[in-house]
């Protein structure tokens, strides 16, 4: 890949930031989205925080027109923007379930559907998809949050089979319990619970993930497609 741009949904903190940070460090082009105004801790040049709705498709398609004629569209995508609205099943209200099947799984659509044209045109990119642990194992609570981060493996699967042949891979990564944020409600005792049914003893870190979706990006996992591989220390195994 001749100059390697890549575009980060959900960038404004969180695995998104750490995802950011890490390939600008790299030498690598970041665009990086937020739906709210934003701006990247990290001072690199290499930075362009972008305010973007990924469920618009017309913010969408003109974000990509922009980027176009900044000579900045991307080689590399990865589908990291998610929300939750967590509510028991029977208590979940239709609003609750459409936003986040809007942003988590229509969300990737949108921008996959937008940028493949270009990659495919090049004959290569790498499309990585962000996805969880609760996508897999099922988390109470978390129907809507799962039932879209389960879609992605399916989404990876059969988009990676229709593109292999243009030299694009398409990736599905799926963090456990990351120290984000995100799991910054959690009390202390339900901590602890967590974390003594984590095999490797400890939660993640952002690098952890960071780490391998940069080598899922570099030309050494040009053979693999197609996969979803979990960063979780063990919680889940097959």
């Amino acid at each position: 890949m001749n100059k390697k741009v890549v575009f980060i949904s959900g960038a404004s903190r969180g695995i998104g930031e750490s995802l950011a940070s890490y390939f600008a460090e790299k030498d690598y082009y970041v665009v990086g989205t937020s739906r709210n105004d934003f701006k990247f801790q990290n001072t690199s040049k290499n930075l362009f925080p972008i305010k973007l709705d990924i469920t618009c498709r017309e913010s969408i398609k003109k974000c990509f027109d922009e980027l176009k004629q900044k000579d900045l569209l991307p080689t590399i995508l990865i589908n990291n923007a998610g929300i939750t609205s967590d509510q028991l099943f029977l208590r979940m209200k239709d609003d609750e379930w459409d936003d986040v099947i809007s942003t988590n799984l229509t969300g990737v659509f949108n921008l996959t559907k937008i940028f493949i044209k270009n990659m495919i045109k090049s004959r290569e990119g790498r499309i990585i998809n962000i996805s969880s642990i609760s996508g897999l194992m099922g988390n109470p609570g978390q129907v809507n949050y799962s039932s879209s981060k389960a879609a992605l493996n399916g989404f990876t699967k059969s988009l990676a089979k229709e593109v292999g042949s243009r030299n694009i891979t398409v990736n599905n990564v799926a963090p456990g319990f990351i120290d984000t944020d995100m799991t910054s409600y959690l009390q202390d005792d339900a901590k602890e619970e967590i974390i003594n049914s984590i095999p490797l003893q400890r939660l993640g870190n952002v690098n952890d993930v960071s780490e391998l979706v940069h080598f899922l990006a570099s030309d050494n996992a040009s053979y693999i497609t197609g996969q979803t591989i979990s960063v979780d220390g063990g919680l889940l195994m097959y």
